[in-house]
């Protein structure tokens, strides 16, 4: 983790998404975060939002996103809006030379998502997107594991799967069913979780091809609610995943190495705030009568102190302070971003074209 610094860092939030109360609750948690300011298209709304969600009393409330923009004591902005109005304000919120914190996913395609970088690298500040469980301790263990050679030895296969069943009014109204908000639908909302466990799997490695599963549903207006793919590398590695709006919740990542297994199933979201695991073994088989496994595999528990929003929070913010301190801006988050968003584009493109596999160039 980035050091440590003693000076809070200043957070706007731009928009009052749901999304946004999580992260409200997150900074007022981080030791070297505060909430500074809010803004929404409406004073009424933003300052419903600030109230509800426990702002500090000495915290400002914005009627538009420019008037927080032209705050010169805000230091950091968390973006929330919804995937297509991102390009439009992410490069604003850099050339304000404000640090960008934002919503996935980043931008409706690479040549969005390169628009914003290009703007946070020009202004020097410094950008991650708000992927929260890659910041949980556990999946620092979970790396552990996995990086081991004994262990878990070589990746060979992995899936993911993150669904849940949107109810008909959500169907109907949410933004991300939305082509003019949220066009990637539930690629972009959900599948971008499946494909960054399976990039982090695979040390951000990007596979050879991409190639969409048969089958995608699309409502009236053209937009994602359930789909797939299929991830493979030279050495014959192969990832699959699977998002949806219309099945039960589940947020389950599967890798299978050469001598070890993972299991995790509430990679996202976990079960417990403060208290979650995974499942692993290690050269496992069937018992002589075939009726069982051994060894049996093992649970292994992670407790945090901080839920991961707030360590992801937290990290940013260490950044940013590093930023303010001298360091120049950390350059693994835009690359790891960079690289979901390319698998995105080219699942959707496989969709588009009848399911053909699509050949990954960075």
């Amino acid at each position: 983790m980035a050091t440590e610094i003693q000076t809070p860092i200043r957070f706007g939030i731009i928009g009052a998404a749901d999304i946004a109360r999580k992260l409200s609750r997150a900074i007022t948690l981080a030791p070297n975060a505060v909430l500074s300011a809010v803004a929404s298209r409406s004073l009424e709304k933003a300052t419903q939002f600030a109230k509800a969600n426990n702002f500090p009393p000495e915290a400002k409330v914005y009627g538009s996103y420019e008037a927080l923009l032209d705050d010169p004591d805000i230091d950091a902005v968390y973006l929330p809006l919804p995937t297509a109005l991102h390009v439009k304000w992410a490069v604003v919120v850099a050339q304000k030379k404000k640090h960008l914190l934002m919503e996935k996913p980043v931008a409706l395609n690479a040549g969005e998502f390169d628009v914003i970088v290009k703007a946070c690298e020009e202004n020097g500040v410094q950008f991650m997107d708000g992927t929260m469980w890659v910041h949980h301790p556990r999946t620092a263990k979970m790396r552990e594991f996995i990086a081991d050679p004994e262990r878990f030895g070589q990746l060979r296969t992995m899936h993911s799967c993150f669904s849940f069943a949107g109810d008909a009014d959500f169907l109907k109204n949410d933004i991300r069913v939305k082509p003019d908000l949220d066009g990637l639908g539930s690629l972009g909302d959900a599948g971008w979780y499946g494909i960054r466990a399976i990039l982090w799997a695979n040390d951000y490695e990007l596979p050879k091809t991409v190639v969409a599963t048969p089958g995608p549903v699309l409502n009236e207006a053209g937009v994602i609610l359930s789909c797939g793919g299929s991830l493979n590398w030279d050495d014959g590695r192969v990832a699959t995943f699977s998002c949806s709006f219309l099945a039960n919740l589940t947020m389950e990542i599967t890798a299978a190495g050469t001598n070890g297994t993972l299991h995790v199933y509430d990679f996202i979201i976990p079960f417990k705030e403060k208290e979650c695991s995974y499942i692993a073994n290690t050269k496992c088989f069937f018992n002589d009568l075939v009726t069982g496994w051994e060894p049996l595999p093992s649970e292994h528990i992670v407790t945090t102190d901080l839920p991961q929003e707030v360590c992801m929070v937290r990290e940013f913010s260490c950044l940013v302070g590093n930023i303010k301190n001298g360091s120049k801006p950390e350059q693994k988050w835009p690359i790891i971003s960079r690289k979901t968003q390319l698998i995105l584009d080219a699942v959707k493109t496989s969709i588009e074209t009848g399911f053909a596999p699509v050949d990954i160039k960075w």
